[in-house]
């Protein structure tokens, strides 16, 4: 209880975090001479918290690992229990150990090694060597029974707290990695060049945009987002997308407004935030199908646009069908969608996920977690699944399958999953979909029949292919669905 009450306040904190970095940048807009160097005191602050968060989750790495099999101080204390217990009380008992303890010995330790690995037949042949020597060997047998399941017992749950301690040293690390992006992101924004701002305000002021403090960001891959001051004159009410287009022009490379909210600037000054324009755009569509004589269907999804121009997928299968089944793959949908909007890659907020279902006592229900993460840059796609079903690219005339043999997230620690990356091409189609479809058709060529039916479904947009693949599917098992079934299908198009 005490590791899961540490790890939902873990997640708590990041999603403050999130919440905190949006305040700093508010406090921004409403100062017009904010300069922040690298040798920010918050900035090395931040960091020190990382430090020490990744120091605590250091020690609990250093902390003993799984064990699988009973230590031989663990069967010596066994030993010593039957010797002060049932031994003690038997008439031959001093005769054995004071007279044979070696063979005594020997024989007990034999004979709970195999009750340890439950060999049926050795146990019986051990047994009788115990009734050459022990004249209560029926008690001693049942005594060294149940020390043997209570010693097991109490392995099965050493292990579970073992896991759940590397769960919390997994978050902790992960907050800490979180922490130092944060402190990057936050306090490595500086004032732009005096003549390329000097210029850009001139160049606004044509088309009728006053413009105060602009800083700059650049981030790991290169790319450099502009924060500007923008406002107008009088009543004028002008896109954001002109600042954008002017701003475009000096740099070289198409860059486009980010605005949460309101997408036209006016007489109030407000901050507007410019990032490099993606090369590609996604269009999405689900078709979905709940089981025979059910009303909710386990399965869900989700697909969002990030910031840093990445597009996220992700479906999950819940155990089982109905309310239940629904209701934990919603959890895990909802827990990666907040996870991987606070800043977390996808491999990250998978781990930090797997960590809080093991930590949470779910009485044995699991759901698969399929993700395809699209870099809108570059066409790049990042695979992660866990126990989830084939994920399919159609392209022309041509199908991949990525397959996957993972088990399910919350089902094992550390997680269990599979990562590959493939390049997706203009007019590619990326179409996910859960176990009910796959086991739908013939088990021996499933993968292969669903590859033709994706190459006989021709549609231009994701929404009429996913339907038409779920249609077929449906033809082939009499339209009795045995299981939730769900198509997702994403299309790729160059911008």
């Amino acid at each position: 209880m005490q590791e899961w009450m540490i790890a939902m306040f873990i997640v708590s904190i990041l999603l403050i975090l999130r919440d905190m970095a949006k305040t700093v940048f508010s406090d921004m807009r409403k100062s017009a001479a904010t300069v922040i160097y690298e040798e920010h005191p918050q900035k090395e602050r931040m960091r020190r918290y990382a430090a020490a968060f990744q120091k605590l989750a250091d020690s609990f790495y250093g902390l003993p690992y799984r064990k699988d099999y009973i230590s031989n101080g663990e069967l010596e204390d066994m030993i010593r229990q039957l010797r002060d217990g049932p031994c003690r009380s038997c008439t031959a008992g001093k005769l054995c150990w004071e007279e044979h303890p070696l063979q005594t010995y020997q024989i007990l330790y034999h004979l709970l090694r195999l009750m340890e690995k439950q060999d049926v037949q050795k146990i019986m042949s051990a047994r009788a060597n115990l009734t050459e020597f022990c004249i209560n060997q029926g008690k001693m047998t049942e005594q060294m029974q149940r020390l043997m399941e209570r010693q097991k017992q109490i392995l099965i749950w050493n292990n579970k707290l073992l896991e759940n301690r590397m769960a919390v040293a997994e978050q902790l690390g992960e907050m800490a990695q979180l922490m130092n992006t944060l402190s990057n992101e936050l306090f490595d924004i500086i004032p732009v060049d005096a003549v390329f701002q000097e210029e850009l305000k001139r160049r606004l002021k044509k088309k009728h945009i006053l413009a105060g403090n602009i800083w700059m960001l650049e981030q790991p891959d290169e790319k450099i987002q502009y924060f500007c001051e923008l406002y107008t004159k009088g009543k004028r009410c002008i896109s954001a997308a002109e600042a954008g287009q002017v701003l475009s022009k000096m740099c070289g490379c198409q860059m486009t407004p980010r605005i949460e909210g309101k997408m036209f600037l006016t007489k109030e000054k407000m901050t507007v935030r410019f990032v490099e324009d993606v090369n590609f755009r996604i269009l999405y569509g689900a078709a979905k199908v709940t089981k025979d004589r059910e009303t909710i269907s386990g399965d869900n999804y989700m697909c969002t646009a990030e910031d840093n121009g990445q597009f996220f997928m992700c479906l999950s299968d819940g155990m089982g069908s109905g309310l239940e089944a629904c209701k934990e793959s919603e959890h895990v949908v909802d827990l990666l969608e907040q996870l991987v909007e606070s800043g977390f890659s996808g491999e990250s907020a998978a781990k930090l996920v797997n960590s809080v279902l093991n930590l949470q006592m779910r009485g044995g229900k699991f759901s698969t977690v399929d993700v395809s993460i699209i870099d809108l840059y570059t066409g790049m796609c990042h695979f992660l699944k866990a126990g989830a079903a084939t994920t399919f690219i159609k392209r022309d005339q041509w199908v991949e399958s990525i397959s996957s043999e993972s088990m399910a997230l919350g089902l094992v620690f550390p997680a269990d999953y599979e990562s590959l990356t493939k390049k997706l091409y203009n007019g590619d189609f990326l179409i996910m979909v859960t176990d009910g479809v796959l086991d739908a058709l013939p088990e021996e060529r499933a993968e292969e029949t669903l590859k033709e039916i994706i190459l006989q479904t021709h549609a231009k947009a994701p929404q009429e292919l996913g339907r038409g693949i779920l249609q077929k599917v449906l033809a082939l098992c009499e339209y009795k669905a045995a299981d939730d079934m769900t198509v997702l299908a994403a299309g790729v198009w160059k911008k």
